[in-house]
């Protein structure tokens, strides 16, 4: 039986969750033109035969061969105006405003520090622009600098036909690997100008489908070496399939596909084909999660803590007694803030 407790921080999150009426249910569709540009498909060019059937091939690929399929060549034209940092996504898309990538950029307060650490902040999906920067303004009073990046399809890089960051996060199934193939890029090349800079420890923060895109960028960058994931899950079928925010995308792909089958076709963009991997790196990871989360439910998140415990990675922990919503208000957003700047602070 449900404490009263809990009855109110889930009527919480669903009041919250509803704010946003500007869902829309899209049709769904595999998206295999999203895969051309692929490392994979070269060994595996489309046969026209079964879609389901041709991205389990590719994402069988792309986990045998996930440092080729993460891999970029390093963007040329950083550019840093008015604390905005801009360069050219490794990734092409269709659309322009997507692929220049921008990066909010919070220097440190103490400019004579011994070491020059830095901090990569992947935010939430819809975040606004403004979001996660007054946790971003408090790193740098810390003296650990800080990029803001933008996430493919966000704020400033949102095409005009969208209210909402839809092409992140779909219907569309190649689509969506390719967004998050390009966030992981897109990542590792903030890290690539914050090295050119001369920073010598670099942390990555993700939140919600930020932190899957921080621990897949993690799992293949050796330079990011202290990670909080503030929201932690593990497949990525799993969250969209289970999770109070993104019903309208299931809506659309139940029709077609099974759990079991999205499972499948999301395989190279979910946490769990990597764990092993990241576990090998000896990094240091902070999960957050949340008690009454509905949108990442927590028994997906325990099992992630379970997981890490089994591989004995040397972690740390933390259970919010909110829910994925309610993460961002007062008073649970400043508990949050602190335990990601005082992890951070310790350990970059």
């Amino acid at each position: 039986m449900r404490s009263l407790y809990a009855r109110w921080m889930l009527d919480w999150e669903n009041r919250l969750c509803s704010r946003a009426t500007n869902r829309v249910v899209r049709p769904f569709e595999w998206g295999l033109e999203w895969t051309s540009n692929w490392p994979v498909t070269e060994r595996h060019p489309p046969n026209g035969g079964d879609p389901h059937a041709y991205l389990k091939i590719l994402n069988r690929a792309a986990l045998e061969a996930s440092d080729k399929f993460f891999a970029y060549r390093p963007p040329s034209d950083f550019k840093l105006t008015h604390q905005l940092l801009e360069f050219t996504s490794a990734v092409n898309t269709p659309y322009s405003e997507n692929d220049l990538v921008r990066a909010q950029w919070f220097p440190a307060a103490h400019k004579n520090a011994r070491r020059r650490v830095a901090a990569i902040v992947l935010p939430h999906w819809n975040a606004q622009r403004t979001q996660h920067n007054a946790l971003c303004a408090g790193l740098a009073k810390l003296g650990i600098s800080t990029l803001r990046l933008s996430l493919p399809y966000h704020d400033y890089r949102m095409p005009a036909e969208l209210e909402r960051a839809d092409y992140a996060v779909s219907s569309n199934i190649a689509r969506t690997i390719d967004a998050t193939r390009q966030a992981v890029i897109d990542t590792r090349s903030c890290a690539d100008w914050l090295e050119r800079e001369g920073f010598e420890s670099i942390g990555l923060v993700g939140t919600s489908l930020g932190s899957c895109y921080a621990f897949l960028a993690s799992s293949h960058d050796l330079r990011l070496r202290v990670n909080v994931f503030n929201h932690c899950s593990t497949y990525f079928a799993d969250v969209v399939w289970e999770g109070l925010s993104t019903r309208h995308i299931r809506q659309s792909i139940e029709a077609a596909m099974t759990l079991d089958q999205l499972r499948e076709a999301w395989m190279a963009i979910s946490p769990p084909c990597y764990i092993d991997r990241y576990a090998r790196l000896r990094k240091k990871p902070l999960f957050i999660y949340a008690r009454y989360d509905t949108t990442f439910p927590t028994h997906l998140s325990e099992q992630v803590i379970k997981k890490a415990r089994e591989l004995r990675l040397d972690h740390e922990a933390v259970v919010m007694p909110c829910g994925h919503y309610s993460l961002g208000q007062t008073p649970f957003k400043f508990i949050d803030g602190y335990y990601i700047c005082r992890f951070l602070k310790k350990h970059l």
